[in-house]
């Protein structure tokens, strides 16, 4: 299946190689090189991959990187079986807005006597929207209020200029930096993928999930296996013309006719009676997410907003998941929307920010109703922000530092790092200055809410300050 193009974009010349190099569209002879000189090969290539995949089911899940796993039905069931019963573990929301977001369109410096003059077409007037309680001088946008919600009752932790030195300024290679959890170009495997290498199981796929149409990078492991989803509410079986008492017939038919190929002694058929066991777990356990009997799409829980894009759904998933209990620990979500906004920033940037702060917002009160807001945190953020001063376009062009946010009911709901202003807070270039590292957030994210010890996943992590994301 191939994954629809993103949403709400003017995205430039680097931001579409990234993604093509990550669909694997850019080949030689295909218009673009696959890689730039110095560009990093990104995090995951090269993971074996194998889909559930029947040849008349339209199944949508796939493994990567496993290994046993993919040789034992029983494995593969008892796997996730017994890692469904942990219903304590903490689970780790990893939300990517893509293209590189304007953070001073989001908490925007309404107080700052050079805003206008750098914004003279972006500036969003005092008022606007919500106060930013940690510092007077900032002001949430107005299509951001649902955030400036969730901080008022100190669940979201606020990095206003985070980044790291020597920023790049490339899409693909900043990515992979926030991927991979280092400045290097080096690096295979994701940061969360190496945190699933150490503590995750090599029968529960599900531990590492990505709701999309191929695994993000921050979740590519060297060991264990990972699985995506475009999802759960269109993994299932299709054939043409059967429904109801039929349906179920052949559901049983697929169960008995994996078990006779996977007791069959023959290597082909036990491969392919593995694969249809397998399938037919999954769609078991994902039975509660399909659309009711006569629908096309399922209903989303109160709050998320209508849209035809994908990422309000994908983020209802998960409260709906780990309801279910199925056992996920590090998921990965990204907007449809793009926000690189190189010109006539303010539309397409305010309806992209409204979706995503309703939907961040729509998420933790599902989790909250549901009562498991204490198992999870969320982690937003983008490769980059953007310039301050806007461009002749009414856009505005890559920069350093940007946004990051945290959020949750055990967030520490505090601000990390600082805003210093347009007068001093601009690098020579005239970009903001970073006043967190990334790689902070990732070590204090690993050690305060995963529980272990980022020493031995993120490099140089002796070095990194802490910084509080759990309180």
């Amino acid at each position: 299946m191939s994954r629809p193009a993103p949403q709400g974009a003017c995205a430039c010349r680097d931001f579409d190689r990234s993604e093509l190099v990550r669909r694997g569209a850019a080949a030689a002879g295909r218009g673009l090189p696959a890689t730039l000189p110095g560009m990093p090969t990104p995090a995951g290539t090269g993971l074996s991959r194998r889909g559930f995949v029947l040849a008349s089911a339209g199944l949508a899940l796939t493994v990567y990187g496993a290994r046993g796993l993919l040789d034992s039905s029983a494995a593969f069931a008892d796997g996730i079986a017994a890692a469904a019963s942990v219903t304590s573990q903490p689970v780790l929301v990893s939300v990517y807005l893509q293209g590189g977001i304007d953070s001073m369109s989001v908490l925007y410096p309404a107080g700052d006597p050079l805003y206008s003059q750098f914004r003279t077409d972006l500036a969003l007037p005092l008022g606007a929207g919500p106060a930013f309680t940690e510092d007077t001088s900032l002001s949430w946008n107005p299509l951001a209020a649902p955030l400036a919600q969730l901080h008022g009752e100190g669940k979201v932790s606020v990095m206003p200029t985070v980044g790291y030195s020597d920023p790049n300024q490339s899409h693909f290679t900043s990515r992979h930096y926030w991927e991979v959890g280092a400045t290097a170009a080096d690096l295979n495997t994701g940061w969360m993928g190496r945190y699933l290498d150490i503590t995750g199981s090599a029968d529960n796929p599900l531990q590492g999930l990505c709701l999309d149409y191929a695994l993000a990078p921050s979740l590519a492991t060297a060991k264990m296996p990972v699985a995506t989803i475009s999802s759960p509410s269109s993994y299932s079986f299709y054939a043409p013309g059967v429904w109801g008492t039929q349906q179920s017939l052949m559901y049983d038919a697929f169960d008995a006719l994996g078990r006779l190929g996977a007791d069959s002694g023959d290597g082909g058929l036990v491969q392919s009676g593995q694969a249809a066991l397998m399938a037919s777990t999954l769609r078991r356990q994902l039975l509660p997410f399909q659309p009711a009997a006569g629908a096309t799409t399922t209903a989303l829980p109160t709050g998320y907003p209508t849209t035809s894009d994908s990422f309000p759904t994908r983020m209802a998933a998960i409260p709906a998941m780990l309801a279910g209990g199925l056992p996920l620990s590090c998921v990965s979500v990204s907007t449809d929307s793009v926000f690189d906004t190189h010109e006539s920033q303010a539309a397409p940037f305010d309806t992209a920010l409204g979706e995503v702060a309703q939907t961040l917002y729509a998420f933790q009160r599902d989790l909250e109703a549901r009562g498991l807001d204490n198992r999870v945190l969320t982690v937003v953020w983008s490769e980059f922000g953007r310039r301050p001063l806007q461009n002749a376009s009414a856009g505005t062009d890559h920069g350093a530092a940007g946004l990051a946010l945290v959020i949750g009911t055990h967030a520490a709901g505090t601000m990390i790092g600082e805003w210093l202003g347009l007068a001093g807070g601009l690098d020579p270039l005239g970009n903001l200055k970073e006043t967190a590292d990334f790689r902070s957030l990732y070590c204090s994210l690993l050690e305060q809410w995963l529980g272990h010890d980022a020493a031995p996943i993120i490099p140089g992590a002796a070095s990194l300050p802490r910084v509080t994301v759990v309180k």
